[in-house]
């Protein structure tokens, strides 16, 4: 069957996205669910590079480092080395010239099997997120001795939308649906409100890691297929490797 997708980034990377997409015959729309906002000053950062010696910095994301770097160019911060969680982030930095370490399970599970985290006693971290998220990695390295704080860079701004959102969706024959976050999925779930058994069992559901997966599950969702990775490539490949041509 043709599905037709609905991707749900914010709106540079789902229009970008959408593009890559219909160069490849594969028909979708981008509906951002929400937009970015700056959260750090550059004195804040400067602050908080300060307080820290030589850390080894973590970017959780591709926005994370934009905004980061918008604030003071990441090429002028005092830092050890710096790791992307994911492909999509280690290209984020890359593209500014910056060298990162990236797991090869692009999530948090897999960042923490780094070796280059398993003697840190002592050692200084900053992750660099935006407003909320998941505690898991400044929760193992503490675990492991190391200093943690957060750096929240950008800040999420969600949209509203009318409340028959879920029937203009069916009725654009949306049938497939790109979640790259926990955050995502469980507020495009808000918006369907009672699952019925069209997006249940009928929808497809693209997400961008194990974790997601299994969230989607719980939630009820039949057609969870895990892409490995939030970036364009795996995304792709995991829809055409499902006949969503």
């Amino acid at each position: 069957m043709s599905n037709k997708i609905l991707i749900t980034r914010p709106t540079t990377q789902g229009r970008e996205l959408v593009a890559k997409l219909a160069e490849l015959g594969i028909e979708s729309i981008s509906q951002p669910l929400f937009d970015y906002g700056a959260n750090a000053t550059t004195n804040d950062i400067k602050h908080r590079l300060d307080q820290a010696n030589a850390p080894i910095l973590i970017f959780v994301s591709v926005a994370a480092v934009a905004y980061a770097d918008r604030a003071l160019p990441i090429s002028q911060w005092p830092y050890q080395s710096i790791i992307a969680v994911g492909e999509a982030t280690q290209t984020a930095l890359q593209n500014r010239g910056i060298n990162s370490i990236c797991p090869e399970q692009h999530d948090s599970e897999g960042l923490l099997t780094l070796p280059e985290l398993s003697n840190i006693e002592g050692q200084e971290f900053i992750i660099v997120r935006g407003d909320g998220g998941r505690e898991l990695i400044a929760e193992q390295l503490s675990l492991r001795g190391a200093n943690v704080s957060y750096l929240e860079s950008y800040q999420r701004v969600w949209r509203t939308f009318a409340n028959d959102i879920a029937q203009q969706w069916k009725n654009e024959q949306i049938n497939c649906i790109v979640t790259t976050s926990n955050a995502l999925l469980d507020y495009t779930l808000g918006l369907l409100g009672q699952l019925d058994s069209y997006w249940q069992e009928t929808c497809l559901w693209i997400v961008a890691s194990e974790r997601i997966a299994m969230r989607a599950k719980q939630a009820g969702l039949a057609k969870v297929i895990n892409a490995n990775g939030a970036s364009d490539r795996a995304i792709i490949a995991a829809i055409s490797q499902n006949g969503t041509r």
